[in-house]
Parts: structure tokens; C-alpha cells; sequence
């Protein structure tokens, strides 16, 4: 198990994703940055398979997601919720971030 899952509850649920080792750091680069804060993205650490499950049930909720990880980000791209056009970089570190 090496990702975490953290569901926000609103109006429409935002999915944090990342892999657990990115949670509590913080990247930047020309102007942009990423803070993989504990408080956002710490949740339920789960493995790939799980994830997709859960990933691919939150799109039929219409909800938003928020990926950082390289882990998290290949899990996303086989469940169907992000295509590479998606996928950007930040110190290296991919990351997507999707509004359905």
C-alpha cells in the first residue's frame, strides 16, 4: 500500500490522491507550486487496485480530483479518469488535476 485517499465531502466530493511519500512536502518551480499538505491528503493508504475501484466510482459522482504522485497518477490513467494530455510535471513530480 503505498497511496493515500482523502474524500472531501461538498456539493460535489473532491478526491485527494497522492502517493504516500509526497504527504507533507512541498514542490515548486518557475512561479508554481504544490504543497502536499497532511491535513488535504493524508487519508485512507491504499493500494492500486483498491484505488482504481474508488476512482472509477467517484467519476459517476461527477466529482473533481486532485493527483500528485507518479503512483497515484498511473492508477489514475488506468482507471479512465485522466489521459496523459492531463498529466503535468513540478520538480519532476507528476500531477493532474480534474473537474469533470
Amino acid at each position: 500500500m503505498n497511496m493515500q485517499i482523502k474524500i472531501h465531502k461538498s456539493y460535489r466530493d473532491l478526491v485527494a490522491v497522492c502517493d504516500t511519500n509526497l504527504v507533507g512536502k512541498y514542490f515548486e518551480e518557475e512561479n508554481f507550486q504544490i504543497d502536499v499538505k497532511e491535513s488535504f491528503y493524508k487519508g485512507e493508504e491504499i493500494d492500486e487496485e483498491e484505488l482504481i475501484e474508488i476512482l472509477q466510482d467517484m467519476k459517476k459522482e461527477d466529482a473533481t480530483f486532485n493527483i500528485v504522485g507518479e503512483k497515484s497518477v498511473n492508477a489514475s490513467l488506468k482507471a479512465g479518469i485522466i489521459s496523459k494530455d492531463n498529466v503535468k510535471k513540478i520538480s519532476k513530480i507528476p500531477y493532474s488535476l480534474v473537474l469533470l
